[in-house]
């Protein structure tokens, strides 16, 4: 009898263990995420540039020997991946320069156009976090600033270049420092400095090496005042770039209208990857005969016959002809006088190494000191869904590339 009698205390002792501890569990503050973006920061400016603090970040998390962007290599398509997990086909941003025949406008990274909704398909990390009852907020982040699926980020800021990085880092730092009920659980971030850089003096530049070395510091100023605030318990920073840059060079041009006769054809993105429609009646096949095998630098494909790896397909916004330069060259013309003919630029097909960008993330979650093969960044999405606790929307992610990366047993959902 007295043993019975233990044993059923033993029971309803640990029975209301187990409730507090689950209500401990339940009342725990929601982990935080804050995602930077170094726009332009190739994979090999992580030991190229003075870095101490993605060294130290790398240190104590997860860094991939490089992140393969989508296909183009370009700024919007490639940030707005990042936060949905959706090739650009499949979420609408097909480049930086779009035209929709439905919408009857030609769509531009600084033209009104970037800001209707009509543009914009797939679900951001932002719009997850907020309906499923967190705060996400936004400083800068291309589709930060335009309502999606009905749902703006909770806090977000209209994008400007001129904005002070610092001022940058002190705004995440201030919806950090806001009362548990409208701290943001999910934060993003973005600078642009190395991309420009990169853009005016090329890859290789002293210039290229000591705007990253500026960035180093502003990621050390965040990782700081996260600690300050005492958040770095719960606190992941995942720091990634949408693409890498490559050299150009003058000798490296293919002109246009050498196999061409401009007055034929709509342009509708020029370099390195051309969107071209043929107009006043000309034919898609006679646009295609005149061009497919004229340059040894340049292929040429049938919106239809482009391969399948670049997943670039199945989307009326992708125009009728597309060409591909290889890495390094620019399409152009004779009297084209803006192309680039010295510093650097991106767009081309990811598998270039020079394409090919960063990723670094460390959390309480991830894995310490790992070094991983280079991904394809629509696995991202999955991967911070997982650090937040969230339930991720339809994406082309595979949650098996990255669940390597967090601790045995890490993850809620």
């Amino acid at each position: 009898m007295r043993v019975t009698r233990r044993l059923c205390l033993a029971v309803v002792f640990v029975t209301a263990w187990t409730l507090v501890l689950a209500g401990q569990r339940s009342a725990a503050p929601a982990p935080i995420l804050v995602l930077v973006s170094f726009d332009g920061w190739r994979w090999d400016y992580f030991d190229r540039a003075a870095t101490p603090n993605l060294h130290a970040l790398a240190a104590r998390g997860v860094r991939a020997e490089g992140l393969i962007p989508s296909f183009p290599s370009k700024t919007f398509p490639n940030h707005y991946t990042i936060v949905t997990g959706l090739y650009p086909a499949h979420h609408g941003i097909i480049s930086n320069n779009m035209w929709d025949d439905a919408i009857g406008e030609k769509f531009a990274m600084s033209a009104p156009t970037a800001k209707d909704s009509r543009w914009w398909s797939g679900e951001p990390l932002w719009a997850t976090a907020i309906k499923q009852g967190r705060k996400a907020s936004s400083m800068f982040w291309p589709g930060s600033e335009v309502e999606i699926g009905g749902i703006r980020p909770t806090e977000w800021k209209p994008f400007s270049d001129a904005f002070p990085n610092a001022d940058r880092v002190a705004q995440v730092l201030a919806w950090l420092a806001l009362p548990e009920a409208q701290r943001p659980s999910f934060i993003t971030l973005y600078f642009s400095d190395v991309d420009t850089a990169g853009h005016n003096t090329g890859p290789n530049s002293d210039a290229t090496m000591a705007a990253a070395a500026r960035l180093d510091g502003l990621l050390g100023d965040l990782v700081a005042g996260i600690e300050r605030q005492g958040l770095s318990a719960r606190t992941s920073v995942v720091v990634v770039s949408d693409h890498g840059m490559s050299q150009q060079a003058p000798e490296r041009r293919i002109y246009l209208d050498d196999y061409v006769d401009l007055a034929t054809v709509n342009v509708v993105d020029w370099s390195p990857v051309l969107h071209l429609a043929p107009t006043g009646g000309a034919t898609v096949g006679a646009l295609y005969a005149r061009l497919r095998g004229k340059h040894p630098a340049l292929a040429v494909y049938r919106r239809e016959d482009l391969p399948a790896y670049l997943h670039f397909s199945n989307n009326p916004r992708i125009q009728p002809i597309i060409a591909l330069a290889d890495d390094g060259w620019v399409i152009t013309t004779r009297t084209r006088t803006e192309s680039r003919t010295s510093g650097g630029d991106h767009g081309y097909d990811g598998r270039y190494r020079s394409m090919q960008g960063l990723f670094v993330a460390a959390g309480p979650e991830i894995r310490r000191g790992a070094v991983v093969p280079a991904f394809e960044n629509i696995h991202i999405y999955e991967f911070m869904c997982r650090l937040l606790g969230l339930r991720p929307a339809k994406n082309d992610g595979d949650p098996g590339v990255t669940g390597g990366f967090m601790e045995p047993g890490a993850g809620r959902f």
